[in-house]
């Protein structure tokens, strides 16, 4: 402050056009680095919102789930998005992306640990044309991470912690990256022609999927199915599942919005928000449609078919949220919403126990997004599409079913009637979600 006092108005007029030319001795950005700026940028955000469906998976799960179970629903969450955020950069992501580096030709990918570019780019010649692997490695493992939560809800209330959590590494460094390279990272189905925008099938069938393989081998819970009847096991805090509903609702914003890929010239700018205006509509159309057929079939409407009937909604649209117009995408999201309400009554008629849903709104609205497709991209066949659906679903049910077998035989996969009847919290974790109210 003494030196600058000393300076005078003069001198610093004087010096001000240096202080210029020093500014401007800084490179202007290209239009191919602006375009690489806007596109990591927009994997960035994006990988936000999906980020915090973390959250709404957990809330969603918290509330769908009896009081006594709700702190092993919390720690299952918090456990698979650490464990997915490790062993998808150990294994997982160059399995999806392998690029030239195919171990078998558009079938298996890479065996390698992901590596990002140097410190400031220094040294490095980065694809402009695109975005840094930085930041398609985050937004990438948010959907492997999506994809394990769908399988946490499905199997709830009566699953063993360790044996899930062995579950999770291995969909999430092998079962997963490997059928989604076979889509996203221009595989044998990318080859025929199979369309699947942002994971109708890549993501969300493929955690129905392992949730039916898991439910089937784990039987339903205690008393869920006695003398030939249905006996409803209802959620502890329905105002929790409100919450997750509409925080996976944000997050998919990001999911759709940011599977365009590009946001580095006008016209990808305009769809994303074409995207995210028939994401949004598509929801509303799920809940909407649940909302009066609960009303017609029970006389009342069911809060927990209308959430899951958002979702579904979001899920159906996922595969093509681009293409469809306003129009459609009601259509596609209204659809979603029916499969639920009808889809819940029949799963429980064949005695598989799915606690939050997670089944008929990830793998049977996965299933006709997927399908729904053809209705407005010229791209998509219905023989390619239901092909893939096919080959993605036989590929994940089967793996799944054989790692939940191994476990079940070498670890055991379900805790014992005393701990199922006393609840999860106390007999596995030793710690309560809400112990004011268990103590009275």
């Amino acid at each position: 402050m003494t030196y600058l006092k000393k300076i005078s108005p003069a001198a610093l007029l004087i010096a001000l056009p240096s202080l210029g030319l020093a500014q401007d001795a800084d490179t202007t950005p290209t239009m191919e680095d602006i375009g690489f700026i806007f596109t990591t940028f927009m994997f960035l955000v994006a990988g936000f919102l999906v980020f915090f469906m973390a959250a709404g998976f957990a809330m969603l799960e918290a509330g769908l789930v009896r009081g006594k179970n709700v702190t092993m629903q919390l720690t299952k969450n918090m456990a698979l998005f650490g464990l997915a955020s490790i062993f998808y950069y150990i294994l997982g992501y160059n399995l999806m992306y392998p690029g030239d580096g195919w171990s078998i030709d558009g079938i298996l990918g890479a065996f390698a640990v992901t590596g990002l570019e140097p410190v400031g780019l220094e040294g490095a010649e980065p694809d402009l044309t695109y975005a840094s692997v930085g930041s398609d490695f985050f937004f990438q493992l948010m959907f492997c991470a999506a994809t394990a939560s769908i399988v946490s809800g499905a199997l709830a209330e009566r699953i063993k912690l360790w044996p899930f959590l062995v579950f999770v590494i291995i969909l999430t460094a092998v079962i997963y990256p490997v059928q989604a390279s076979w889509k996203w990272g221009g595989g044998f189905l990318d080859g025929m022609g199979f369309q699947d925008f942002a994971g109708s099938t890549v993501v969300h069938s493929v955690g129905g999927w392992a949730a039916l393989a898991g439910a089937l081998i784990l039987g339903p819970r205690i008393g869920k199915y006695k003398d030939g009847r249905v006996h409803p096991m209802p959620g502890s805090n329905l105002a929790l599942a409100t919450l997750g509903t509409f925080i996976l609702w944000l997050g998919w914003f990001g999911f759709n919005g940011g599977s365009q890929l590009y946001m580095d010239t006008a016209g990808n700018v305009a769809d994303i928000s074409r995207i995210f205006a028939n994401t949004n509509t598509a929801a509303a159309a799920g809940a909407v449609t649940a909302l009066i057929l609960t009303q017609l079939l029970y006389k009342k409407p069911d809060l927990t078919m209308i959430l899951n009937g958002a979702l579904a909604g979001l899920v159906s649209i996922t595969a093509e949220p681009l293409a469809p117009s306003l129009v459609g995408s009601t259509l596609i999201g209204a659809v979603g919403g029916a499969i639920v309400v009808f889809a819940v009554p029949m799963l429980d008629k064949f005695k598989i126990d799915d606690v939050v849903g997670a089944i008929p709104v990830h793998l049977f609205a996965g299933i006709w997004g997927t399908i729904a497709v053809v209705f407005s991209n010229d791209a998509a066949t219905l023989g390619v599409q239901l092909y893939s659906i096919v080959v993605v679903g036989v590929f994940t049910f089967v793996a799944s079913a054989v790692v939940w077998v191994i476990l079940k035989s070498t670890m055991g996969i379900r805790v014992s009637e005393e701990a199922e009847i006393s609840g999860l919290d106390t007999t596995e974790l030793g710690m309560e979600a809400y112990p004011e109210f268990s103590r009275g």
